[in-house]
């Protein structure tokens, strides 16, 4: 492939909340509580900017006095516009797979945008290559992993997807253009951990890729 991950995922970057099953279950109780009242009906979503890009092998800075958490996730780069597209035709409007790294400090709810947690610099890791839509038979069956120092520390899979890639597609386009190059980051499962500086943070995925980082301390102010 002639052009590089960052030309062809080079646009806004979607994170979708609660979008395993297991971690849905987690929160039923408080979604039945004020200020939430019901389990959420539409996707959560929320938006890493800019500044939170990061790529394979980057290092990942831990803000001084915060708990650090890698979120692993799947990546689904868009390659064409999507407006009000159907179900049958989502998957059309795909170009590819990434493995992302959904960095974030810990949150305590989900009823407002968490952007102190989940937007700082470099926050959001995203390698090492694209694959190509048509070289995965069904991502709905891909197996996450999570490595800390080539420990396994957390393990899922898009099985236990909420809502699948066209799902996703449709419901948002339906409200929202999506354009070349956005990713939609599927979401992370449940059962964060927390790592340190020096740690070498590690996601795979099936058949998509190995996408790693080290951490490292941010320097005092």
């Amino acid at each position: 492939m002639s052009r590089t991950l960052h030309d062809v995922a080079s646009g806004t970057l979607f994170g979708v909340a609660l979008n395993y099953q297991g971690l849905l279950d987690q929160h039923l109780a408080a979604f039945q509580q004020a200020p939430y009242q019901k389990p959420p009906t539409k996707p959560v979503l929320f938006i890493k900017t800019p500044n939170t890009r990061n790529a394979h092998r980057g290092v990942v800075l831990q803000p001084a006095g915060e708990r650090l958490q890698p979120g692993p996730a799947l990546g689904v780069v868009i390659g064409q516009r999507a407006s009000r597209v159907s179900l049958e035709n989502a998957m059309a409007h795909v170009a590819g797979y990434v493995v992302v790294n959904e960095f974030s400090l810990p949150e305590d709810s989900y009823y407002r945008p968490a952007v102190k947690a989940k937007c700082r610099d470099g926050f959001c890791a995203l390698g090492p290559q694209l694959v190509a839509r048509d070289q995965v038979a069904n991502p709905n069956q891909l197996s996450l992993k999570l490595f800390v120092n080539g420990e396994l520390r957390q393990e899922s899979s898009t099985a236990d997807w909420v809502r699948d890639i066209p799902q996703l597609i449709a419901e948002i386009s339906e409200f929202m253009t999506l354009h070349p190059g956005d990713v939609l980051i599927t979401g992370t499962p449940q059962g964060r951990v927390d790592v340190q500086p020096g740690d070498q943070v590690e996601v795979d995925i099936t058949g998509i890729g190995r996408l790693s980082n080290t951490i490292a301390a941010e320097a005092s102010a």
